[in-house]
């Protein structure tokens, strides 16, 4: 995959995957082999790491789904989006901010995501 779009939509579909194998594949699409993913409750290393992590996210609350709710933002090998956990019954859990960094192949080599907005100046 070259078109970062569509990059970005196969890592979000993998999000929103409750099916294992469907998440992989996704993530072999998007996602590159030893790829770092942290947020504030989790710390994944590698595709494999990344795709139990997603199941456990399913596991506690079946049927959500990720929806990006902007485009993304680069320059050099960098980039940031934001988006949105859905649950089952429409209802936002929580919004966020990932910032990453694309490989050479056009697939994500990392995402630091952040929940949440930013907390008010001091």
């Amino acid at each position: 995959m070259d078109n970062l779009s569509q990059v970005l939509k196969a890592y979000c579909d993998a999000w929103s995957a409750p099916d294992e194998e469907n998440r992989r594949a996704l993530l072999e699409a998007a996602w590159a082999d030893d790829g770092l993913y942290q947020d504030p409750s989790c710390e994944a290393r590698g595709r494999d790491s990344l795709v139990a992590h997603i199941g456990q996210v399913h596991a506690s609350m079946p049927g959500c789904r990720i929806e990006l709710t902007s485009g993304a933002d680069t320059h050099h090998d960098r980039l940031r989006f934001t988006w949105q956990l859905v649950l089952a019954d429409g209802t936002v859990r929580v919004t966020g901010v990932d910032f990453g960094r694309i490989g050479a192949d056009g697939r994500l080599t990392e995402i630091i995501g952040f929940f949440g907005t930013q907390p008010p100046a001091a």
